[in-house]
């Protein structure tokens, strides 16, 4: 009997892990870490969301189980956000499916449309479901840039090109985790376009839909006309309605993935708990207030983060949309690496980020910062960095005041 299992093997040991290790051993002992490394919401969801769960939750009939694909009113709320918000229309029968988050989503598209030996287009750096969800599929990942330039464009043409076999499928993440980056509605048309010529299905993932910021807001791919003929799209209430535990998310677009992938949830669950469904429902057809408050939030956020370190010494590029800063490792210590210079900065800062190397080769020499903490705690990191480096003989600006 062995215990070499085929698709365990397939999966490399999880470097982000060992930044998270260290930081629950320092928590353990009492240190006080400023997190910015897991993208995890430390907002509230709005009251009446709240209530909603309470209320369906004390209904005796409330807790058998639920429907794989969502109960029809998520599904036709999720419809009604996408009309609203992009004006596409959805059918919520055929073109919707819920999921508990986009993370599963992804990865249950992945096992439904996904043979073994089938090439999949993932982007490089990217969040790890992006390849690995297809990677335990049996595919096979040929990396593409992230940056929506005309290299990206060369770069899908080279892999239609020199792959065999010819890849079917592209995953896209805009705005991107971890970079941030974000594209316009002629990046889709384009893309869509090319995907049409070259028979290949779009997975887009728009979890951070709604935080965009300085007021440009960011488009979706089912907003270019016959894009449903060949492209997904996962959304997410994580980020949104900062439900991040409750697991919520979408999948919406073309009939025949959204039917694959209804048909592989059906064996493998029952769906989210009614009353989160419920709740989910209240946030989309209810008051919008929220998104709007937690967008400014997040661009406040952004604003003294960018601010701070930049004063402290680490100057960070400020991301259009998300709530993630890609930042490169400062010049002087580039030659560190991602993965030691956060193990570094949480050893002796008490802060705590992701190692770019953590999403992909291509990450290496980058950072994300998660802006998951209050101003003040932001404040605060801002000031432990600059003695950090200060300390390794990093030159760091003379100003006025604390960083």
């Amino acid at each position: 009997m062995s215990d070499e299992f085929y698709r365990i093997k397939r999966l490399p040991p999880y470097v982000i892990a060992e930044v998270n290790a260290m930081r629950a051993a320092a928590r353990a002992a009492g240190e006080d870490i400023i997190d910015l490394g897991m993208g995890n919401p430390d907002l509230p969801p709005p009251d009446h969301v709240i209530a909603k769960l309470v209320e369906v939750a004390q209904k005796p009939d409330a807790h058998g189980y639920s429907q794989s694909k969502g109960i029809p009113g998520l599904r036709r709320a999720q419809a009604n956000y996408y009309a609203r918000r992009f004006g596409v229309e959805v059918d919520p029968e055929t073109e919707v499916v819920v999921t508990m988050g986009s993370k599963e989503g992804l990865a249950s598209l992945a096992t439904a449309i996904t043979a073994p030996g089938d090439v999949v287009l993932a982007p490089n750096p990217s969040y790890p479901i992006h390849t690995f969800g297809f990677i335990i599929a049996g595919a096979t990942i040929r990396s593409v840039p992230t940056t929506p330039d005309e290299n990206y464009f060369r770069a899908l043409e080279r892999a239609m090109h020199f792959t065999v076999p010819r890849p079917s499928i592209l995953v896209v993440n805009y705005p991107g985790n971890p970079t941030a980056e974000t594209v316009d509605l002629a990046f889709y048309e384009r893309l869509v376009a090319w995907a049409k010529e070259n028979q290949v299905w779009i997975l887009s993932d728009l979890a951070y839909s709604e935080l965009y910021f300085d007021g440009n807001p960011t488009p979706s791919i089912l907003q270019v006309p016959g894009a449903k003929d060949v492209a997904i799209e996962f959304t997410s209430m994580s980020k949104t309605y900062s439900m991040a535990g409750w697991r919520m998310g979408f999948a919406v677009g073309n009939q025949k993935l959204i039917a694959a992938m209804t048909r592989v949830k059906s064996y493998l669950d029952y769906g989210a708990f009614t009353p989160i469904q419920a709740a989910a429902c209240a946030a989309l057809n209810g008051p919008q207030d929220i998104v709007e408050k937690n967008r400014q939030l997040y661009q406040k956020r952004r604003d003294v983060m960018v601010e701070s370190f930049a004063r402290a010494g680490w100057d960070i590029p400020s991301p259009r949309a998300s709530m993630f800063a890609w930042a490169p490792l400062p010049p002087a210590l580039k030659e560190m690496g991602s993965l030691e210079f956060s193990k570094q900065l949480l050893t002796h800062a008490k802060v705590a980020v992701a190692p770019g190397v953590g999403y992909g080769e291509d990450g290496e020499g980058f950072v994300r910062i998660a802006m998951v903490e209050n101003e003040q705690r932001l404040r605060q990191a801002a000031r432990n960095v600059k003695k950090y480096l200060q300390s390794m003989g990093v030159n760091t600006p003379v100003t006025k005041g604390a960083a």
